[in-house]
């Protein structure tokens, strides 16, 4: 495994390193195909980094290292979880992201003061550790109607069309043709066909103490407002509002209707053709088997 990246970083007054943007990688012979210049602005500084096997399995080290890993994942030469991304958060910076471009946080009161004195135009976008995607990479056959709400490190497969209200974060993404009207949050894979409601949302592990990576499978679909706090497997549905979690209690059916028992979310976790409801009268919920399958609309996923 050999990996030869040229970056251009952004440089603060005091010579830290804000950002770095990587067009010009060779994964092990897969290359970029955007094309690249050596001559560039006095603020930038020339990265080059000459990786193996060893630098991708590595925990983060710095900012250089950070953003070369956002972006492999970002040109989908490796997929969410397949690389190291421990030491991600300490080494990256907190910035303010604004149509100027990076600017540290010590300094961006000034450049906003000067901006007002001199009718600049200044505004801030964001102040976090991630930059959005779209500034450093433009995915192909991809709809993103705002491109704020998806990060930098974020796997986008062709077809994946992300609505306004939906948020891909970092290390997470959909593994190809996909609508995405909720939440995947880090970590989080979506596979292809599936379908993620207005509202919805999949439960990360960066807090709130999940240890359990959630994925969801082919042909799925998430209800709008609903909620995944465990992996599914293919064709599966959950109910418009209903949060399946690990420890859900859960009446099972099988295939002819029959009542199985009552189980934990936890026990279906990774299951394939089944649709979570609750009861109409109850509100107990049930886990059946799902008969159905769901369709895309390919015209509006036909992103060329």
């Amino acid at each position: 495994m050999k990996i030869n990246a040229v970056g251009y970083a952004t440089i603060s007054k005091s010579g830290d390193i804000l950002d770095v943007y990587y067009p010009d990688i060779d994964f092990n012979g897969l290359k970029t195909d955007i094309k690249n210049s050596k001559d560039f602005s006095s603020s930038k500084k020339l990265i080059e980094l000459s990786w193996n096997q060893e630098d991708l399995d590595g925990s983060v080290k710095d900012v250089s290292s950070a953003y070369l890993k956002l972006h492999l994942i970002s040109y989908k030469f490796v997929k969410p979880n397949s690389i190291n991304l421990d030491g991600l958060f300490s080494a990256l910076p907190n910035v303010a992201w604004t149509n100027q471009g990076p600017i540290s946080t010590e300094e961006i009161d000034e450049r906003l003061l000067d901006s007002k004195l001199n009718n600049s135009n200044l505004y801030v976008r964001s102040l976090d550790k991630f930059p959005s995607l779209t500034d450093y990479i433009i995915p192909k056959n991809v709809r993103i109607a705002d491109a704020s709400r998806v990060r930098l490190g974020a796997y986008l497969g062709s077809g994946t069309t992300v609505m306004h209200e939906g948020f891909v974060n970092f290390n997470a993404g959909t593994m190809g043709t996909a609508m995405i009207e909720g939440r995947i949050s880090a970590g989080v894979v979506v596979g292809k066909n599936s379908d993620l409601g207005g509202g919805c949302s999949t439960m990360g592990t960066l807090s709130g103490g999940n240890d359990i990576r959630i994925s969801v499978g082919e042909n799925c679909l998430l209800g709008a407002n609903s909620g995944l706090g465990i992996p599914l497997g293919d064709n599966c549905t959950v109910e418009a509002g209903l949060y399946v979690t690990a420890g859900t209690k859960i009446e099972q059916f099988d295939e002819k209707g029959l009542s199985m028992g009552i189980c934990k979310g936890s026990d279906l976790a990774g299951c394939s053709n089944v649709v979570f409801i609750r009861h109409s009268l109850d509100g107990k919920v049930m886990a059946k088997f799902n008969n159905s399958s769901i369709e895309l609309n390919q015209e509006l996923h036909s992103n060329d």
